[in-house]
């Protein structure tokens, strides 16, 4: 084959197309990654615009919640303190009042009990 003062022969035409192909495909993966940094631009001026913050970047996101290892061991430390002073007698918060087991006093038991005599003496004369 002739090319303008050189002749070219069939391994030099295969050679061109690739370094044809080569150059095609760098340019495309170039686009690929320019394309990829315009979608995550703009997916992070979407979530500005849904939070309606705007975070540096590169800057810490503030920790809301949760508790501290250090808060944590202080927490352990006074619960256990105060598990071992109610173990040993001590109180150190307000003193609870004894339960009251029952609703009715023995005065109270006694009413109920003659009342309940006189209904069913009743239904067993009305019964009769």
């Amino acid at each position: 084959m002739l090319d303008g003062d050189r002749i070219l022969t069939v391994p030099a035409i295969i050679q061109e197309a690739k370094l044809d192909l080569n150059r095609i495909i760098t340019e495309l993966k170039t686009e690929r990654d320019k394309i990829g940094r315009a979608i995550n631009a703009l997916l992070e001026d979407a979530k500005v615009a849904v939070s309606g913050t705007f975070r540096r970047a590169g800057a810490r996101k503030r920790r809301r919640g949760g508790i501290t290892a250090a808060g944590r061991r202080r927490l352990s430390l006074a619960m256990k303190r105060r598990w071992a002073e109610r173990r040993m007698g001590k109180t150190t918060g307000k003193a609870s009042a004894p339960k009251r087991r029952g609703g009715l006093t023995a005065a109270g038991r006694k009413k109920l009990s003659e009342a309940m005599k006189k209904r069913w003496a009743e239904k067993k004369k009305n019964a009769s």
